[in-house]
């Protein structure tokens, strides 16, 4: 009974927090419930005969049972409650998404070099900067304009929505970006040149005069007074026709035009924000230093994309070298507010001399553009390219940035590799000047024709990659330590790149050391190197390579999805693909976007049945596309090639000795290394095979040894005993420790050097390669073969063509080079014509002049400036139909 009335205290207290009325009736509820339950109650007769008729024990009993049976019911119930939830937790677990599990990191693409830039002084990513992928650009930064306009008007009329990029546009930051051009004539540089200048023009006028230096009766102070005003007058004329007005303004008006002129003829601009946000951190670490952008140049939009891009990201917009050709009405004063400084294609009078003026205003601006705080930009190649992949250097604007570090002007600079595709070029296509006719000038009237022009097309996605920053001191470091650990061979000499004559700053102006010359042509190719290797490939780069190197005769969309797929396999990790999707979708979208022109689609057996347009000039504007692949593909067609020539001459032998059927022909290791490396020589100007911090023999081994790991080619390891293996094992890192063993007495050791000393001196390896290993062919492998080998069948094809064109030049003639050119691309479209060459794409003017400069450099041709026509004759002792024939035999070995 205690227990009861505590309980019914303990209630009381409880309902006391409730109203007096409602805690009097429940008061009332428990009191009688108590006294009911009290009445019941029977104290148990446990010795009485009647006990259950008097009700007391059975009473208990009864309330005993009902209390089990209800503590049974809960249980049962709080299982089925139990179960239930686990039931709907495991429904849960089901419907839930499946979780991300994160992939193993990997380094975003346009990673810096490892050797030319130490991690230390690099900025570094986290990992969820390189779990991120590339986005479109147009769309992103509307929702930014939008939030920006929330940001900085809350409770108003919210205009950020209703004019997202308007919003954005007012949000970008402002930079200063002082005008220099003030400083650049009173510059010693400047009036040094008006100097020198002055003074050739009284040497002109005695020799126009026929006067001998001591003849006084020429005045030559006045003379010298007169043609120093002359000259300070074009000196201003030309500052004023090539500085910048960059404007913040003007800026903000462009972004604001292309944000709603782009989506009318592009899918979509897209970039990677973990390259932009890697130029933030680059420019936290580096306040002070001026950032270098260098990209690879194939439209005109090139010039004021890139720009947009870092306008939109706050980054600071660069000055943009242009060509002169741009500076039309209206639109060359847009580009010029917008950062463009035009500088002339040539630099020197035709008649060969130097203008000292000119160079010296150009040196002297972009010196002081610097020291002021600017960012540069200018199109390493020097013009667009024209055949799709990546064009040699020109060093000229890059020499003076090195030469404002030499002097101390700049403390270093951070070098920006920047790649721009298109999956479908806006500028329309360069067939005309591959075919070898002249360039249409650009007018106000053909870039307002152009513009409505492209207004009214679709040309997919644009993808533009910045590659990782380095400095520019560091990577000077690191590439005059290469040049001094690296035992270059005479053949590797050769292969070292003649550093452009026709660049801004000629070798003769810049007046650098052979070393320094070579040092500021190598940074130049380890640019376009990594910009090369950082190009994503678009889906029309990928369905025009697959069309003219595997299914040239076309091939049904089943089997292109096959093939595709295995190209995004080996492109994985390696180069960034601007695309995702199914295969099939991924094709078709492909071939609709280049159109009927270029890709024909029939429906044959029921299925889409894809062929490509292989007449000339069709076939010329589809290689542009594929070419964007040439670089990656360069060193296994390379090593292919030379494999398959070697396979065929030791067929051809074996068969003409034995006059039976040989099951498997192998071929020598050095041999093929050998052959690769004159292949290489052979392309010096077509393509960057390796960068400058590498040695060629190397990667070349290196590509060899990963076709043998895809079992293109194949290389059985030699079998040596226990014993064997140490010595070599032993004798292998005794070498790399520059250890002399000559006199060791171990036979195997004295055995592994001879090998080497009688290898080949061409390739030097390392490893334990003598002339006894042997690549073998896998039959099952024996197509991929053939499509490496087709990669750079059009090459060869125009090579052969000029090679023997040469004939022409025989009994010391001397022809024009541009007609020159023109007889070879009459050659190369004889040859597709009757069926010698089914490489419609071989006639290029382009590959054409690359084959001409390394005729040059080996001195077969000589090409002279005859009062600026340029004359190409053969020179002796290669001027002889004998000697013709022997480079003809050189060059169509690799055909």
């Amino acid at each position: 009974m205690v227990g009861i009335f505590e309980v019914l205290l303990f209630l009381c207290i409880v309902a006391y927090f409730f109203t007096k009325e409602r805690a009097i009736d429940m008061v009332d509820i428990i009191s009688n419930r108590v006294q009911e339950a009290y009445g019941s109650f029977r104290m148990p007769n446990m010795f009485g005969a009647d006990t259950e008729q008097n009700g007391g024990l059975a009473s208990y009993t009864n309330l005993l049972k009902r209390f089990g049976e209800t503590a049974k019911r809960q249980r049962q119930l709080n299982v089925d409650n139990e179960r239930q939830v686990r039931q709907q937790s495991l429904f849960h677990i089901k419907e839930m998404p499946i979780p991300h599990v994160q992939p193993e990191l990997k380094p975003i693409p346009g990673m810096a070099c490892p050797y030319c830039s130490p991690t230390e002084s690099r900025p570094q990513l986290g990992a969820d900067d390189r779990r991120r992928h590339a986005i479109d650009i147009l769309r992103v930064t509307t929702h930014a304009g939008q939030q920006y306009a929330r940001a900085n008007n809350p409770g108003s009329f919210d205009w950020g929505v209703w004019c997202p990029h308007l919003a954005q546009a007012t949000r970008v930051r402002h930079f200063p970006y002082p005008q220099v051009a003030g400083v650049v004539l009173p510059d010693e540089r400047v009036q040094e040149a008006l100097d020198t200048a002055a003074k050739e023009s009284i040497n002109d006028k005695r020799a126009e005069l026929g006067l001998a230096e001591n003849d006084e009766s020429f005045d030559e102070d006045s003379y010298y007074n007169q043609m120093l005003r002359k000259h300070e007058k074009r000196a201003e004329k030309i500052l004023i026709g090539m500085r910048s007005k960059i404007s913040n303004l003007v800026l903000r008006i462009t972004s604001w035009v292309l944000y709603k002129l782009l989506p009318c003829f592009m899918s979509g601009v897209a970039a990677h924000p973990a390259q932009v946000e890697m130029i933030k951190r680059a420019i936290e670490k580096h306040p002070d230093v001026p950032l270098i952008f260098l990209p690879l140049h194939r439209s005109h939009l090139d010039y004021i994309m890139v720009s947009f891009i870092l306008l939109n990201n706050d980054i600071k917009c660069p000055l943009v070298a242009g060509g002169d050709n741009l500076r039309i009405p209206v639109f060359g004063s847009i580009l010029r507010y917008d950062g463009a400084f035009f500088i002339k294609r040539k630099i020197d009078p035709l008649t060969g001399k130097k203008d000292h003026v000119y160079r010296a205003i150009l040196h002297t601006y972009l010196q002081k553009c610097l020291t002021a705080g600017h960012n540069v930009e200018f199109f390493i190649e020097g013009g667009r390219t024209r055949t799709g992949k990546p064009c040699m250097p020109k060093s000229g604007i890059l020499s003076v940035i090195v030469d404002a570090f030499n002097d101390k002007s700049i403390s270093d600079a951070l070098l920006v590799p920047v790649s721009i595709n298109y999956e479908k070029l806006v500028d329309g296509n360069f067939v005309r000047e591959q075919l070898g006719q002249k360039k249409i000038p650009e007018s106000f009237a053909s870039a307002a024709s152009a513009i409505m022009k492209v207004l009214k097309a679709r040309y997919g996605l644009m993808r533009i990659d910045f590659n990782e920053p380095f400095s520019l001191s560091e990577l000077v470091k690191s590439l005059r330590k290469s040049d001094t650990a690296h035992n270059y061979t005479p053949e590797m000499r050769r292969l070292q790149h003649k550093p452009s004559s026709s660049s801004l700053f000629g070798t003769d102006v810049v007046q650098e050391e052979q070393d320094q010359r070579q040092l500021i042509d190598n940074i130049a190719r380890h640019v376009v190197y990594d910009s090369a290797r950082a190009t994503s490939v678009m889906t029309t780069n990928a369905l025009a390579f697959l069309l003219l190197n595997r299914f040239r005769d076309g091939a049904p969309l089943s089997i292109l999805v096959e093939a595709l797929d295995e190209l995004r396999a080996l492109l994985n990790g390696v180069r960034d693909l601007g695309f995702t999707g199914s295969s099939e979708d991924v094709l078709r979208y492909a071939t609709d976007l280049l159109g009927p022109g270029l890709v024909t689609k029939e429906q044959r057996n029921g299925q889409l049945f894809i062929k490509p347009v292989v007449m000339i000039p069709n076939v010329i504007e589809l290689s542009y596309y594929s070419n964007c692949l040439l670089p990656h593909f360069a060193l296994d067609s390379i090593v292919v090639t030379c494999a398959a020539l070697l396979k065929r001459e030791a067929e051809r032998k074996t068969s003409a000795d034995r006059h039976d059927h040989v099951a498997e022909v192998t071929i020598g290791r050095q041999a093929l290394l050998q052959m690769c490396m004159e292949f290489a020589e052979l392309l010096m100007y077509e393509f960057i095979l390796c960068k400058p911090c590498q040695k060629l023999e190397t990667v070349i081994e290196s590509t060899l040894q990963d076709l043998c790991i895809r079992e293109i080619l194949s290389q059985p390891e030699p079998e040596y005993t226990e014993d064997q293996a140490m010595a070599r094992k032993l004798a292998y890192n005794l070498e790399r420790e520059g250890l002399d063993v000559g006199d060791d007495d171990d036979d195997e050791l004295n055995d592994y050097f001879d090998d080497r000393q009688n290898a080949s001196t061409v390739v030097g390896l390392g490893g334990f390669d003598n002339d006894h290993t042997r690549i073998h062919f896998p039959a099952e492998k024996h197509c991929d073969r053939l499509v490496l080998q087709s990669v750079l069948a059009p090459f060869t094809n125009t090579y052969s063509a000029v090679a023997s064109s040469l004939h022409q030049l025989l009994d010391g003639n001397s022809i024009v080079e541009s007609e020159f050119i023109r007889l070879c691309i009459k050659e190369i479209s004889t040859r597709v014509e009757i069926g010698d060459c089914k490489y419609g794409e071989s006639i290029s003017t382009d590959t054409v002049r690359n084959c001409l400069k390394v005729f040059q450099k080996r001195s077969y041709i000589e090409i002279t400036n005859n009062n600026g026509v340029r004359l190409v004759s053969l020179q002796p002792p290669f001027d002889t139909m004998s000697e013709v024939q022997n480079i003809v035999q050189q060059v169509h070995i690799f055909v």
